[in-house]
């Protein structure tokens, strides 16, 4: 097991270091900014499905979370939610506060949770390994799906949101799971032998 005592440095503070060590705004918008433009180009790959549709953004979440940390993560996430409370076309379907409490709302809101959980993990070398790695993204996609069935379920009922809101994603979240916890480590051990 990972040490979780001890913060590591991000992928994201490796490849790009804040200048004197510290926090720099800059660099830290700049990274949030690419990050909710990650997540509305993963919004858009998706496959029509009622009342939620598959998207590439859970693996767009776990992965932001993850190279940015707890705190960066979880910010470029609100930022992200943000722009689509706005009117910003970032979601999959619609923007707008209206779109924050549709079908997708728990989906949404389960992402600054989940991109904080693997950041905080990552921050302490989960996100070095494959298996940790993997246990991080299926814990991060644990709470991202749980958030969205609980929300999708005062609309439609918990039997109806386990099927439609979650059953149908099973297959998709684990090749999800697995692609992530093969990219970070594997980024990492190119930096590694650079």
């Amino acid at each position: 097991m990972a040490d979780t005592s001890r913060i590591a440095p991000t992928l994201a503070q490796t490849i790009w270091p804040a200048s004197g060590g510290g926090v720099s705004l800059p660099r830290a918008l700049v990274l949030m900014l690419a990050g909710t433009l990650v997540l509305a180009i993963s919004a858009k790959v998706q496959v029509p499905f009622w009342p939620v549709p598959v998207t590439m953004q859970s693996l767009a979440v776990l992965v932001i979370g993850m190279s940015f940390g707890l705190r960066l993560g979880a910010a470029t996430l609100a930022l992200y939610l943000a722009e689509g409370a706005v009117g910003l076309p970032v979601f999959a379907s619609g923007a707008g506060l209206a779109y924050l409490a549709g079908p997708t709302a728990g989906y949404l809101i389960g992402f600054v949770a989940a991109a904080a959980v693997v950041g905080w993990l990552a921050e302490r070398g989960w996100d070095r390994n494959i298996w940790l790695s993997m246990m991080a993204m299926t814990l991060g996609t644990v709470i991202l799906m749980g958030s969205g069935v609980a929300w999708l379920a005062t609309l439609i009922g918990f039997h109806q949101a386990l099927a439609s809101g979650f059953t149908p994603f099973i297959a998709g979240g684990i090749l999800k799971i697995v692609l992530g916890a093969l990219m970070l480590p594997s980024v990492w051990k190119l930096i590694e032998r650079r």
